[in-house]
């Protein structure tokens, strides 16, 4: 169904405003007619479909280009309706006969790409906060508000899809007014879908946020915000400039590695690349060296030119700290290298991942990666399969330890395998705080699961009428399999969950090593709760038991804590009927043949080797199994 902007007509001449038609130009340079911002919002309030009114009715995609989450551009975020990748677009509006630069930035809203977010604060001097009008207030929208005011941003609050029949702008709008202050009249009401309000709030953007400031004169500083790979023109960079101008042809240094390539081109997104004659103070734009190393552009870098260099380097990026790891591996071993490769290309596209080289007796060479949540791993992984073709085995999800022996070492462990054996004086464990905003009929519930997780509650305050925020500090290893999950599903899908890193705390943590016939998997090896690891053993040793195909022997499957076994399975051989020849006479001579195809499996037991197909490790793994072996 089309959009609709005030009036009925479907002319396309009508959607635009008349205030960005003559505004379509490129807008002047000068640092007072340019705005910087970007939305903020809890996952599915509309931000898209905000950014595409926008988009709309400044002029800048036509009616026959524009489809649904225009600034989307990955296949995984149309389908999964959420924003992975932060996009920036610059748009002309008109105010009072001025023509303005607005430079949006169209940001994620799930918590595992909170690092998108606050870079994307960094290159703005205003944020829209956004908060659906049928649905209020949520965690990450919280999480957002206060890295929006960490970074002394000029919020300006608003409520979207007042056209829904459950919407209820009114309430929402005194919870707003009552979180940030002021009243309930300044909070705008907007319909990203049929554009009603959209015209205002631009004008409230371009009167609230303030000017961009920087020197004119200075040597030229830009703060590289974003970057991508492209296959054809190489690293395209993504910078707001600070101080100073940029030019084409210009030879531009990178600060923190000391490199200099030429600007081949240089431009603004308004929404597709567009080339200019240079990028000056407040502007944001794109920078193309044809560069391949995808090494050389670091997000959070400062660029200046070669000529005329800059001394002091622009305060930088905190690195995204990984919360979770998990093991990459390739299913066919000869696909490593293009597994290196390729998260060498997301790496510049997703400063938060990381990686190491691995081997895994098991499962060959791999990688140890390091994500920022369970969401993030998993696009990232169906990102290598569908962009690089590449079949991949995803490790079981953990999180990094800090193990003291008595011998005074300390050990970082990210992967079971490389937890130290011999007497362990104490276990470290990250422990985030945790935010969990709920309806008040299901507070019971949530806090029963936290405990349940070994939560502590450092806090409970309502929100209005009928919501409550819940505050637990709880290790981070218990919410990262599936605590979301079950969140979801005892609030009826009403809760919202945000956290962040708190410290770490000791624990009673041990590490759950499965044996078959004696010898460790390194692959299926966890670490645990004291309390949790007879659990853990019992559900492996199952779960293997009727995954491993059955052998010429009996082979046993043992979940052990050190030298102590707490489970065990065992898989029975396949048995070949010698008696089948038998068909009477005396005892003793069945007897003799069983005898001897006992020796002979004895025999076989202490020279085979239990082969475990590939299948079974993925199955394993993934908590899969096949419903015949269910059965």
């Amino acid at each position: 169904m089309d959009c609709i902007i005030d009036r009925p007509s479907r002319r396309p001449e009508d959607r635009v405003s008349p205030r960005a038609t003559q505004a379509l130009q490129p807008a002047a340079t000068d640092p007072a007619q340019i705005r910087n911002f970007c939305i903020i919002a809890h996952i599915d309030h509309g931000k898209s479909t905000l950014a595409d009114r926008m988009l709309q009715i400044t002029g800048v995609v036509s009616d026959r280009d524009m489809r649904a989450q225009y600034l989307d551009r990955m296949d995984i975020e149309r389908e999964r309706g959420i924003t992975i990748k932060s996009q920036a677009v610059r748009m002309p509006w008109e105010v009072d006969g001025t023509g303005y630069a607005l430079n949006m930035i169209d940001t994620p809203g799930h918590v595992d790409f909170s690092y998108e977010v606050s870079r994307s604060l960094a290159a703005c001097e205003g944020a829209i906060l956004l908060v659906d009008a049928a649905q209020g207030i949520e965690a990450q929208t919280l999480a957002n508000l206060y890295l929006a005011m960490e970074n002394d941003l000029e919020i300006i609050p608003v409520l979207n899809k007042i056209d829904l029949p459950a919407a209820d702008p009114d309430k929402y709008a005194r919870e707003l007014a009552d979180l940030i202050g002021g009243s309930p009249d300044d909070v705008l009401k907007v319909s990203g879908k049929t554009g009603v309000g959209v015209e205002e709030l631009l004008d409230r953007v371009v009167g609230r946020v303030p000017a961009p400031v920087g020197r004119a004169d200075a040597p030229a500083r830009a703060m590289i915000f974003d970057s991508v790979y492209d296959s054809y023109r190489g690293v395209v960079t993504y910078v707001r400039m600070v101080d100073g101008k940029l030019n084409p042809r210009e030879r531009i240094q990178m600060m923190s590695t000391g490199s200099t390539h030429e600007l081949l081109e240089i431009g603004v997104s308004s929404p597709e690349p567009k080339p200019s004659k240079g990028l000056a103070v407040g502007e944001v734009g794109y920078l193309i060296t044809g560069v391949k190393d995808v090494r050389l552009s670091k997000v959070g870098d400062t660029v200046t030119t070669h000529r005329q260099a800059a001394t002091e380097p622009l305060p930088g990026y905190t690195d995204p700290k990984p919360m979770v790891f998990s093991g990459l591996y390739p299913i066919d071993g000869s696909d490593y290298p293009i597994l290196r490769e390729a998260l060498d290309k997301l790496k510049l596209s997703d400063a938060a991942l990381n990686y190491e080289p691995e081997t895994s007796v098991a499962l060959g060479f791999g990688f140890r990666c390091g994500f920022l949540g369970l969401l993030h791993l998993e696009i990232i992984t169906e990102r290598l399969s569908r962009e690089f073709g590449l079949d991949l085995i995803a490790t079981a999800p953990s999180v990094t330890y800090e193990v003291a022996t008595d011998d005074g070492r300390s050990v970082t462990v990210t992967n079971p395998s490389e937890f130290p054996s011999g007497k362990i004086r104490a276990v470290s464990e990250p422990v985030v705080r945790v935010g969990i905003l709920t309806p008040k009929d299901y507070v019971g519930t949530v806090m029963e699961l936290c405990q349940s997780r070994r939560g502590n509650l450092m806090g409970m305050e309502y929100l209005g009428e009928d919501r409550v925020e819940l505050r637990y500090s709880m290790p981070l290893g218990e919410i990262v399999f599936d605590f979301f999950d079950h969140l979801k599903s005892r609030t009826q899908g009403y809760a919202s969950l945000d956290y962040e890193p708190m410290g770490e705390q000791e624990a009673d943590l041990v590490k759950v090593d499965i044996l078959l016939q004696g010898e460790q998997v390194d692959a299926f090896s966890a670490i645990v709760h004291r309390d949790k690891a007879y659990s853990y053993g019992v559900l492996m040793t199952e779960r293997l038991k009727n995954l491993i195909p059955r052998q010429q022997f009996e082979v046993p499957i043992q979940a052990a804590i050190g030298s102590r076994i707490i489970a065990r399975e065992s898989i029975r051989a396949i048995r070949k009927d010698v008696l089948a020849k038998c068909y009477g006479g005396d005892i003793s001579r069945k007897r003799k043949l069983l005898e001897k195809q006992k020796e002979g499996k004895k025999r076989m037991k202490m020279v085979g080797r239990v082969e475990v197909p590939q299948e079974a490790f993925i199955a394993a793994l993934s908590g899969e199994t096949e419903k015949k072996e269910k059965k």
